[in-house]
């Protein structure tokens, strides 16, 4: 078996007011299920990729649901292990009045927290392998994961490919700074927000974040509605984000990545990737959940042509 990409880590299920609304007032609730790299692998198994997942979930309704509803995006889940101990994760999602969204996690203990280097063994093929950092936060075997996966390579031939997604709640800046700095400098392909580079490691431009981080052949670097910027090796590319209106921001940095990775599965070229990635958080920004529907086969095509 051979995949086009695995993906690796955490999915919990998310409870998110919609319509958007803080949670203190009580409003009608909708459960969704949410996590970086199997939100990642959600959009590209919709857009026609040959997909797998690795995780660990409980034994619970959350857990039978998360397996259901990447099944039907046509994510195999086959791999997943499947704990009868622990529970699976659970997140709230806080719109506030101002477009702020707080996220309150209840993930202590769970069955992703277990995540080793064991879930690695074996692995199939696959043209990228992608992780995240929120991995690295979860547990002393989920770091060990993560520094097996990028450091010792047990998928030959991959790209790796590596969202930096640091979560102050996880853990603290003088922690996950050097840590997700080293992992980085192991990946083939690292994302980063400009705003959250300049939390780890003090940059203040998308040049500097690229000093911070030379050893990856690609760094995107995005700067919301800003725009995206592409380093690969000594070439540089800038495509600037289209407007949008924005229902809820959680979970664009995941179809951002999906639309990069989408590029790269193709054969895009590089501002061509940057817009495809423009263009599926864009379907995330519009939608309450983390997974918004798919832009159409046209706008697809013509963002894979833009910028050849």
């Amino acid at each position: 078996m051979s995949w086009d990409v695995l993906c690796v880590g955490e999915s919990m299920g998310l409870v998110t007011p919609d319509p958007p609304a803080p949670l203190r007032h009580g409003p009608p609730l909708r459960l969704e299920v949410a996590g970086a790299e199997s939100n990642v692998a959600s959009w590209l198994a919709q857009l026609g990729a040959k997909v797998g997942w690795r995780s660990r979930l409980g034994a619970d309704p959350f857990g039978e649901l998360i397996r259901a509803r990447l099944a039907a995006a046509g994510v195999d889940t086959s791999e997943v292990v499947v704990d009868q101990q622990a529970p699976t994760g659970i997140y709230f999602k806080d719109p506030a009045a101002d477009g702020a969204t707080t996220v309150y996690y209840y993930r202590r203990g769970s069955a992703a927290a277990a995540m080793d280097r064991r879930l690695l063994a074996d692995a199939p093929a696959a043209r990228v392998v992608h992780l995240s950092g929120i991995t690295a936060a979860l547990s002393g075997s989920c770091a060990d994961l993560l520094h097996h996966a990028l450091a010792e390579r047990p998928a030959p031939g991959a790209l790796m490919s590596f969202d930096i997604n640091y979560r102050p709640a996880l853990w603290p800046v003088a922690q996950a700074g050097p840590a997700l700095a080293k992992l980085a400098a192991a990946a083939d392909l690292v994302f980063v927000g400009r705003d959250e580079a300049q939390v780890l490691w003090g940059t203040a431009t998308v040049d500097e974040v690229r000093a911070r981080l030379p050893e990856p052949t690609t760094l995107v670097v995005k700067d919301g509605p800003v725009g995206a910027t592409a380093y690969h090796g000594d070439d540089r590319f800038t495509v600037p984000a289209p407007p949008v209106t924005v229902v809820e921001p959680v979970g664009a940095g995941d179809a951002f990545a999906a639309g990069y990775l989408w590029g790269v599965l193709n054969d895009a070229a590089p501002a061509a990737r940057l817009r495809l990635g423009h263009l599926l958080a864009g379907c995330a920004l519009r939608t309450a959940g983390d997974i918004g529907e798919l832009p159409t086969a046209a706008e697809l095509a013509a963002a894979m042509q833009e910028g050849r």
